[in-house]
């Protein structure tokens, strides 16, 4: 498989955030999102073997592991990494774009689907199959850059009825959208009112280093 970077950080996302985590960056992406802030994934990398990579984790001090990208379903020896982690004890995470199919994975890896806004221009790769063959214990995540794409999420949340059995993240683009700016829609909206599976989510780790863009 082709990696681009394995590192060691803070989780910063999804219902494992502040979590030390073992990253493994797979290389390449099929989406250009407008935000994107991991371009240096799209072709940067080096051909590893499975047992390459499994040797680097281990010897990272992490119970936690998330492959992500780029968009990790490009390859398919993802699945095989994801089984061979959690045959080892690891908790594994699998963060894909959501425009290639996750029916077949092993549930034992938890998917944190990223279901892209208007506002990425990516729309309209979403693969909708995707919301309904989640498992328990995967979560969605919409990163937002505006009024715009809050209440499109605000739409597919009711659609596919997210709010009612998966953790939702909603999630301001960097430097785009202002955190409280996301928070006040929030505690105006009377759909989320009654919500306890509906959270404002911040990329923490941009925070902790907010001037360094890779092993972060």
């Amino acid at each position: 498989m082709k990696v681009n970077e394995i590192f060691f950080s803070i989780q910063g996302e999804s219902s494992y955030a502040g979590i030390p985590c073992a990253f493994v960056r797979l290389t390449g992406c099929n989406l250009r999102c407008s935000y994107c802030d991991t371009r240096y994934a799209y072709d940067e990398g080096d051909e590893r073997t499975l047992e390459q990579v499994l040797d680097a984790v281990e010897r990272l001090p992490a119970g936690l592991v998330e492959i992500t990208g780029g968009e990790p379903l490009l390859q398919p020896e993802t699945h095989s990494l994801a089984i061979a982690l959690a045959d080892r004890g690891y908790k594994v995470l699998i963060e894909t774009n959501g425009s290639i199919s996750v029916v077949g994975r092993d549930v034992r890896a938890k998917v944190i689907m990223d279901v892209k806004c208007p506002g990425s221009g990516m729309s309209g790769h979403i693969l909708w199959e995707n919301l309904e063959a989640l498992a328990p214990g995967d979560e969605v995540k919409f990163v937002l850059t505006n009024r715009a794409d809050y209440e499109w999420a605000l739409e597919i949340m009711e659609k596919y009825r997210l709010r009612a059995n998966k953790a939702v993240h909603l999630s301001p683009a960097f430097g785009l959208l202002e955190p409280r700016q996301l928070a006040s829609w929030m505690l105006e909206s009377p759909q989320l009112k009654h919500s306890l599976n509906v959270r404002l989510q911040l990329q923490i780790h941009k925070y902790i280093w907010p001037s360094v863009e890779r092993g972060v």
